[in-house]
């Protein structure tokens, strides 16, 4: 493997393949955009590449994928079994006794493993990390034979309190890899050794079920690379970071958010680079509408979160809430009569009625069509022409007569209500979070995120809206940009007094030390490696931690506890306003983040060309309903306006990849590195 300066950034996503070719010597670049193919997204990646073109010069591939959320939502994934600790087969039905629904005395919760396929064992390990009773070999292996005989294709081991002591751990899952050497199995202190047993069960076991579907994934789309991808083929995680695509095979649990995580980072460094620090970025896209709130140039982060009831993953991940609003999602009239749209999705197969590929929904991309917002001779991906009366006949059956509308209302009103969905979420991670929406800008990207700029900033009272240079292909962007990063993390659970701190120290450079080098062994261009050091502390008795940061310095320089208490209670008064002086102060767990910094791309690269101009940019106007009637609005080549052009309100902003509104009362100025700025005219 080699490190190579031409990185191919490929966003597979429920609509589209989105794929970014940048050159970081020479700054030059290309895009494509083709139709995804659900459940078979090697064959969607190839047309991607067609769509590219011929790619000359050795390359590294970096890949956003979606894979992991879909089979756990979809539950398409591995027959696995689980193996534990006597007494503990029934953790993942107790989670935190909670419940998919407030009211009534049944539940439809599944587990991800059936209660038929987890066995237990004798093995018994303290909290203290003393070893009560050693492993029964002999029964472990006659488990292990039992669930592979029941047709297991993945187990995982899961022993109470391994997270303390993982010694009983590792001798069952050295044996279980002698006894099935082809199989996919895994063991807790390998993915999370931290106390929380719920936590620590699931996080497992989900990764257990997607070992076989990531690797057979991620070995289909590998096959499609051309044969000079001797640069490699690292995947994005849902932490924001890149891993290499062994380190996917083995961990896929930590690429649940991967697709949409790119988009975030890319969000993050375009913003900086254009000199906002506080961003929403907010990616509407076939199938959803993602949302994350970036401030002081650092998007926010999780330690863990569900994918559907009950499937809990407990990893680093950035914040995103997901909403079914894209594109793709399907308009209807809910049993109360009120218009809705979402969360089903028409996806990109057989996709909206416009397509004319057999879609029979009414969708937001056919009202966008039917109200002129987008031009159907200029469908995004290589399509064939839009059909408008198509998206007519099913918004008139299914909505229009329904509500007692006209077409062109009814076709307006999914529009709006797509809007006001969208405003929800961005409250949500801004206003109910407690941050001012007003010192943040919105930025909206995916192929109909800059439809809704203008709506959205008069919803929520956002300043300013950025609009990327290629809005459809950010999070492809982001593959390109992200740094490369690895986790660790390790229980301590002792009072901070009781605590080695030079103990501590060693610990932190142990775990420094083996996650750069999982970001060394990814083979690609790092300008330099850093660390990311956090400890989980409480108050004694409490029972959430919260994560202080603490100085890289502490990986070489001694520190005390008095130093580890002021930073403590620095942090515990930002989130609580009090302190808690009397109380004990309890370390929980050490977080360790080892990131290797890519050399960084300058995003002027993308700055439109010297010789372009409004004249030549301007394009036949066309009618527009809007408002309750129709409107003639001024049309613009996007690509071919030059910087520092400002376009006025009304008017609609077009290129291969996305589309752009401009409503009336804004106005839309082309930066350097071609961004469009939109923000309210100032009144005369």
């Amino acid at each position: 493997m080699t490190e190579s300066p031409v990185v191919l950034g490929v966003d597979i996503g429920g609509t589209f393949v989105d794929l970014l070719l940048v050159d970081e010597t020479t700054g030059q670049f290309r895009i494509a955009k083709s139709p995804s193919q659900r459940g078979d997204e090697a064959a969607g990646f190839a047309n991607g590449l067609k769509a590219l073109g011929d790619i000359h010069r050795a390359f590294a591939a970096v890949h956003g994928t979606t894979v992991g959320t879909n089979a756990l939502l979809e539950r398409k994934f591995a027959r696995a079994g689980v193996i534990t600790t006597r007494g503990f087969r029934d953790v993942l039905e107790m989670r935190r006794r909670d419940r998919p629904h407030t009211w009534g005395l049944t539940g439809d919760f599944r587990p991800a493993v059936e209660r038929d396929m987890r066995l237990e064992v004798s093995e018994r390990t303290l909290a203290s990390g003393e070893i009560r009773s050693s492993l029964d070999l002999a029964e472990f292996e006659q488990a292990a034979r039992q669930i592979i005989a029941w047709g297991a294709q993945a187990i995982a081991i899961v022993f109470v309190n391994a997270w303390a002591n993982p010694a009983n751990e590792k001798q069952a899952i050295e044996a279980l890899r002698r006894l099935w050497p082809d199989g996919s199995c895994v063991a807790s202190h390998e993915i999370l050794p931290e106390i929380r047993e719920f936590e620590r069960t699931s996080t497992t076991v989900l990764n257990a079920v997607l070992l076989p579907v990531a690797g057979t994934y991620l070995a289909t789309i590998a096959a499609q690379m051309p044969p000079n991808n001797d640069g490699g083929f690292h995947i994005v995680q849902s932490n924001g970071g890149v891993m290499s695509v062994e380190m996917a095979r083995r961990f896929p649990v930590r690429t649940a958010l991967s697709g949409p995580a790119a988009g975030v980072i890319a969000a993050c460094e375009i913003a900086s680079q254009a000199g906002f620090p506080n961003v929403i970025s907010a990616d509407l896209g076939g199938t959803s509408f993602d949302v994350s709130l970036i401030a002081a140039g650092k998007p926010a982060m999780r330690a863990q979160a569900s994918i559907g009831f009950g499937y809990t993953i407990r990893t680093p991940m950035i914040e995103i809430t997901t909403i079914g609003a894209g594109g793709g999602s399907i308009a209807h009239v809910d049993s109360g009569g009120f218009l809705n749209i979402g969360p089903q999705s028409a996806g990109s197969v057989p996709g909206p009625a416009c397509y004319g590929a057999g879609g029979d929904s009414a969708t937001l991309t056919d009202a966008l069509v039917v109200c002129g917002f987008i031009d159907p001779r200029r469908p995004i991906g290589n399509r064939p022409d839009f059909d408008v009366d198509q998206a007519k006949r099913v918004i008139h059956r299914d909505i229009a007569t329904p509500l007692g509308l006209e077409t062109m209302v009814a076709a307006e009103a999914i529009i709006r209500v797509a809007d006001n969905r969208m405003a929800g979420a961005i409250r949500l991670v801004s206003i109910e979070r407690g941050h001012d929406p007003a010192a943040f800008v919105l930025m909206p990207f995916g192929g109909g995120g800059a439809l809704h700029a203008c709506a959205l900033i008069d919803s929520v009272g956002i300043a300013k809206a950025v609009v990327p240079r290629f809005p459809g292909v950010t999070s492809a962007l982001g593959c390109v940009i992200a740094d490369f990063r690895h986790d660790r993390v390790q229980s301590i659970e002792r009072p901070l007094l009781d605590c080695d701190v030079k103990e501590l120290r060693q610990r932190l450079q142990s775990m420094f030390e083996e996650t750069s080098e999982a970001v060394r062994s990814a083979g690609v261009r790092l300008d330099v490696i850093e660390a990311e050091l956090q400890m989980d502390m409480n108050y004694l008795g409490q029972t959430h931690s919260i994560a202080v940061g603490l100085p890289s310095e502490f990986l070489h320089a001694d520190f005390d506890h008095a130093t580890l208490i002021n930073l403590f209670e620095k942090a515990y008064q930002r989130s609580f306003s009090r302190l808690l002086r009397e109380t004990p102060i309890k370390a929980a767990n050490l977080r360790v983040a080892a990131i290797g910094k890519r050399p960084k791309i300058d995003l002027s690269i993308f700055a439109p060309p010297k010789d372009a101009s409004v004249q030549a940019a301007r394009r036949p106007s066309r009618d527009v309903w809007h408002d309750g009637q129709w409107r003639k609005m001024d049309i613009y080549s996007r690509l071919d306006l030059p910087a520092d052009a400002i376009i006025a309100g009304p008017a609609i902003l077009e290129q291969d990849d996305a589309t752009v509104f401009v409503a009336e009362g804004f106005s839309a100025l082309v930066d350097r590195a071609g961004n469009l700025i939109i923000k309210r005219q100032k009144a005369s």
